[in-house]
């Protein structure tokens, strides 16, 4: 048995897993703008709520960048006082038990890989949608995290007047003023702003789609994160847009799902653990 823990920047999700099962889960705030010792004396309590003599590992999945070897967290996003963690040392010192630590979205896609959407794919890119941009990349049924686990760090590329997390994540509903929760809202009662705000998101997650086909060619695209869950108020606006592509043979092969799997993320970092 291990404990998989799915951090964000406003939550800690932690659980008992076994064989792709979550046994007992625990969800609390985390305290993302508390100094450095008040955010990890709250992640060693909520692990330790969790241990027990059966425990063989911890894994931990973060929105940052991670030297996943050492298991250091450079500038995670938005928790300021993340700015090199030594995470796997501090943690290991406090359990005595392996810990491994990996990026949240690599830790998506390997849990879609192996129990999700993904399980009948050997490569397949994994999109995050959420405050942040990222994927996770499962080539030939091994995740590729890159040198500096950076590998999936699509919100970073330029993208018109800034980059894809500008126009595909938080930033992106902040410029017409509100909240994604609060346009998917407003779109399920036929909104006709919210209803074209979806549609524009739609459009410029096509145009992300578009550059993972041409980086990665993957058999499988899996869309997941808290928008997702208004999928259907944008995946025409994005099949129309994929549908420039200039292969059409790639759109007609590729595989767009929708995660579907509860908890997936912890279930990712459970599984850091061999």
């Amino acid at each position: 048995m291990t404990i998989g823990v799915d951090l964000t920047s406003t939550s800690i999700n932690a659980g008992l897993v076994e064989g792709g099962e979550i046994f007992r889960k625990i969800v609390e705030p985390f305290p993302y703008d508390k100094p450095l010792e008040e955010t990890l004396d709250h992640i060693i309590g909520v692990i330790g709520k969790l241990m027990n003599s059966n425990i063989k590992g911890i894994g931990i999945g973060v929105p940052s960048v991670v030297d996943a070897k050492q298991g250091i967290v450079y500038n995670a996003v938005n928790v300021p006082s993340w700015k090199e963690v030594h995470l796997k040392e501090i943690l290991e010192k406090e359990f005595g038990i392996p810990v491994n630590v990996n990026n949240d979205c690599n830790c998506f896609a390997f849990a879609e890989r192996y129990y999700g959407e993904g399980t009948p794919y050997r490569n397949i890119v994994a999109v995050k949608l959420g405050s942040g941009l990222g994927a996770g990349i499962i080539i030939n049924d091994e995740l590729y995290d890159g040198w500096n686990t950076g590998a999936g760090e699509v919100g970073s590329l330029p993208y018109l007047d800034k980059d894809y997390e500008e126009y595909c994540a938080a930033n992106f509903f902040r410029r017409y003023n509100t909240t994604g929760y609060i346009a998917y809202s407003r779109a399920l009662k036929n909104d006709p702003e919210a209803l074209s705000i979806w549609k524009e998101y739609g459009c410029h997650i096509g145009n992300l789609l578009k550059v993972i086909l041409f980086t990665y060619d993957p058999q499988a695209i899996i869309i997941g994160g808290e928008s997702s869950i208004a999928y259907n108020l944008f995946s025409d606006s994005m099949h129309n847009t994929l549908a420039s592509f200039p292969y059409p043979e790639t759109i007609k092969r590729i595989n767009i799902l929708l995660s579907n799997k509860e908890n997936i993320g912890l279930l990712g970092a459970a599984a850091l653990i061999p």
